[in-house]
């Protein structure tokens, strides 16, 4: 047997350990909610978290082997990290072959100074950043890290703190850059299998480089979210399907046996 690379290993463990686990609802999800098409162009928001980078890496390895052609670019917006944290994402990116494109911005900055909602703030501001790079490269799409999880635990926040019933979509078009849509690849992949692939090929990546982090765990949705998280995995020792059951319901919504719904 061949002697591996450190990338050649991750890359492998990507299509084979962990292909019925990562690989193949990575695929499922592209293929059954058509997020990619010939010649797109595709923007990769990388953040430095395990979520981002394990899309950019499954983004690459499906240019490599598609059927079709499309462009992807690697963009990692530095919102003020400190050096510690930017030097994290660099290695990272050179361990995994990631060939980024920094940018910089002040967001950090505006937001320590503000005292209401600066998740949301944060949240709104770099997204709005990154349509404007990807506007600036000729892309029509941008790619994020969201994955069935979060798509999961989005219904739930809704209907306990939102009063609605709604949830992350796999893609949507933009509202303020005409012809540029968001997508989300991971849609169908869970947590679990990120984390497990991570764990396995012993990577270790940010988790947030906010300065504003523990505040907004603890006012914000990020406490919201960890209680959510909470909730299901004790849902979860009774019923094991219940995120799958989850999951399905926002695509068997019955509409007459609900009471209004609105319109966007």
């Amino acid at each position: 047997m061949r002697t591996l690379t450190p990338l050649q290993s991750i890359e492998r463990s990507m299509t084979k350990k962990f292909r019925t686990t990562l690989w193949r609802p990575f695929i499922e999800g592209i293929k059954q909610y058509q997020l990619l098409a010939p010649n797109d162009a595709i923007a990769v928001c990388v953040s430095g978290g395990k979520d981002s980078f394990v899309l950019a890496k499954l983004m690459q390895l499906l240019q490599r082997h598609s059927d079709f052609p499309f462009a992807l670019h690697f963009l990692c917006m530095d919102p003020g990290y400190d050096t510690r944290t930017r030097h994290k994402i660099e290695a990272n990116a050179a361990l995994l072959d990631i060939p980024l494109q920094y940018f910089n911005t002040d967001i950090f900055q505006v937001v320590t100074q503000t005292d209401r909602s600066p998740c949301y703030l944060c949240a709104r501001m770099r997204r709005g950043h990154l349509y404007a790079q990807a506007q600036a490269l000729d892309c029509n799409k941008i790619a994020l890290g969201h994955h069935n999880s979060d798509v999961i635990e989005t219904v739930l926040m809704n209907l306990l703190h939102g009063g609605t019933f709604e949830t992350m979509m796999p893609a949507l078009p933009s509202r303020n850059y005409p012809g540029m849509h968001l997508i989300r690849p991971l849609y169908c992949v869970h947590e679990d299998a990120i984390i497990n692939w991570q764990r396995y090929n012993d990577l270790s990546f940010i988790k947030c480089g906010c300065p504003l982090a523990e505040n907004c765990t603890l006012t914000e949705s990020g406490g919201r979210r960890a209680a959510v998280k909470a909730l299901i995995k004790r849902l979860k020792q009774d019923n094991p399907d219940v995120e799958g059951h989850i999951f399905q319901s926002t695509h068997r919504v019955n509409a007459e046996r609900v009471l209004g719904f609105i319109e966007r």
